[in-house]
C-alpha cells in the first residue's frame, strides 16, 4: 500500500529513529516496503537497512536526485517522503489510512503533509520562530514530509534530480488546494 522513501547522509543515529517510529505502521500492515536513499557512500546506512529488513539504495548527486531514485524504485501505489530524523506521532497509522482511503474513493488528487511540531526535548531559540512564521506566510517546508499517490507525484514531474531547491518546488506545484495538513504531527529529532 504505502513505500516510504528516506534520503540518508550517512548517520545511522537519524535514520534509525525513523525507522523506529514505522514499525508499528509496518507491523499494521501499511508500509509495504521502506528504501533508505543513502548519498554518503560510508556503508554505515547499507548495514542499517540490512539490520531492519529495509531496501537500500545508493545514489550520487543531490538530495533530489535520491528522492527522485527512491520514487523510481518504490514498488507501491502510495510513496510517503521522509527526512531522516523524523519521528511521526503515534496517531499516523489510522490518520494515514482514512487519507489514502479517501483520496483513492474521490476523483481529486490531493497530497498530505505532516504538522511540524518542535520537540520537546530542544531547547527553543529565535531560529524556532523565524521557521514558525516562515512556515505560516509560505506554507509547509519539506522536512514536515509527503504523503502522495505515485500517480499524483508523476503527473507533477516529482523531484525534479538537477532543479535547486526541488522539495520546495514540488509543494509550491501542489498548491493550498490540492494539499492536507493531516493532523498527525512530525518532530525532528536528530
Amino acid at each position: 500500500m504505502l513505500s516510504v522513501i528516506i534520503p540518508t547522509e550517512g548517520v545511522e543515529q537519524s535514520a534509525v529513529a525513523t525507522l523506529a517510529a514505522l514499525v508499528p505502521g509496518a507491523a499494521a500492515g501499511l508500509i509495504k516496503e521502506v528504501l533508505l536513499v543513502d548519498r554518503a557512500g560510508t556503508g554505515v546506512i547499507e548495514r542499517v537497512a540490512d539490520v531492519a529488513g529495509c531496501r537500500f539504495l545508493p545514489v550520487e548527486g543531490s538530495r533530489a536526485a535520491a528522492l527522485a531514485a527512491g520514487a523510481r524504485q518504490a514498488r507501491s501505489p502510495w510513496l510517503m517522503f521522509l527526512h531522516a530524523g523524523a519521528v511521526l506521532d503515534s496517531g499516523w497509522i489510522e490518520e494515514t489510512s482514512q487519507f489514502i482511503q479517501r483520496v483513492s474513493d474521490s476523483d481529486r488528487p490531493r497530497a498530505g503533509i505532516f504538522r511540524y511540531a518542535r520537540s520537546p526535548y530542544a531547547d527553543p531559540s529565535l531560529r524556532d520562530g523565524f521557521k514558525f512564521i516562515a512556515r505560516m506566510i509560505t506554507g509547509p517546508s519539506a522536512d514536515q514530509g509527503l504523503l502522495i499517490a505515485r500517480d499524483h507525484y508523476d503527473r507533477l514531474g516529482g523531484h525534479a534530480p538537477d532543479a535547486r531547491r526541488s522539495e520546495a518546488r514540488l509543494l509550491r506545484q501542489l498548491g493550498r488546494s490540492s494539499r492536507t495538513l493531516l493532523r498527525s504531527r512530525i518532530i525532528m529529532v536528530v
